[in-house]
């Protein structure tokens, strides 16, 4: 039986510093706010002996990755320095940039705007790279009514898309897993939704992973549970809680959830 994952997310901006750009470790709320944190590689260590299941790098200021060089170094850099499997997205435009982000280390790619403007990016990418290297980032919000619908532009403007169906498309696109982020509950702490994830379980035949919103590790197991997610991504949990991810594994286990215990 495939374990459940447990994913610490690394959201990078770029900073200014004298003549350097240098990446820059942040979490946010809402999306909007945005709160630096420190070193990501440093970060990533950490995430690394506290038995993190793998790492979602996120460049949220979306700046084309194929000439990103502070991003490719970075990826670079995490790729040599750790051993978890990388997912990375932000900038991802081209099935070049594909090729680029695996030739710099890493293991999976996440596309988001990019499959919204073309959504043949799937399919093409899956075809020549593998699907299980396609991971489809999406952010919703929920209507007035309730609806999850996707989100764009960090979250800023709406789509007109439903979420249940952009995932079910995707999917039959040929996208390996899909990345689902709550932009409402981004950096709560008010647990996951997990009724959406269930419903998007329910429907697709890949990997959902979910996040947004953890702020206890019952919601985490939620997530698994309730939410039918094979893995659960969280940044500002991990970066500001008062628990690593091999506690959170621990009452994560003890809820009956499947997941990896030592290396």
């Amino acid at each position: 039986m495939l374990k459940k994952r447990l994913v610490p997310k690394l959201l990078i901006k770029h900073r200014q510093v004298g003549q350097t750009v240098r990446p820059v470790l942040v979490t946010t709320r809402g999306f909007r706010e945005v709160i630096e944190v420190g070193d990501p590689v440093s970060q990533a260590k950490i995430y690394e002996a506290q038995l993190a299941d793998e790492l979602l790098v996120l460049n949220i200021d979306g700046t084309p990755i194929g000439d990103d060089k502070v991003m490719l170094g970075l990826i670079e850099r995490l790729a040599a320095e750790t051993f978890m499997p990388l997912a990375v997205g932000g900038g991802v435009r081209t099935q070049a940039d594909f090729a680029r982000l695996l030739e710099f280390g890493a293991d999976k790619i996440s596309i988001n705007t990019a499959a919204l403007d073309e959504p043949d990016l799937i399919g093409s990418a899956a075809s020549r790279f593998g699907a299980q290297c396609v991971v489809l980032s999406v952010d919703f919000r929920c209507a007035a009514d309730g609806q999850p619908m996707v989100m764009r532009d960090r979250a800023s403007q709406p789509t007109g898309r439903s979420l249940l169906h952009w995932c079910r498309e995707a999917a039959d696109r040929g996208a390996g897993e899909l990345w689902i982020s709550d932009a409402d509950r981004d950096g709560s702490g008010l647990g996951l939704r997990a009724e959406i994830g269930a419903e998007i379980a329910a429907i697709v035949s890949v990997p959902v992973v979910l996040s947004g919103g953890c702020g206890r590790a019952e919601h985490f197991a939620d997530g698994f549970l309730r939410g039918g997610a094979e893995g659960v991504a969280a940044g500002t949990y991990f970066c500001f809680r008062d628990q690593n991810p091999m506690q959170t594994r621990a009452h994560i286990r003890n809820a009956g959830v499947a997941i990896r215990a030592e290396t």
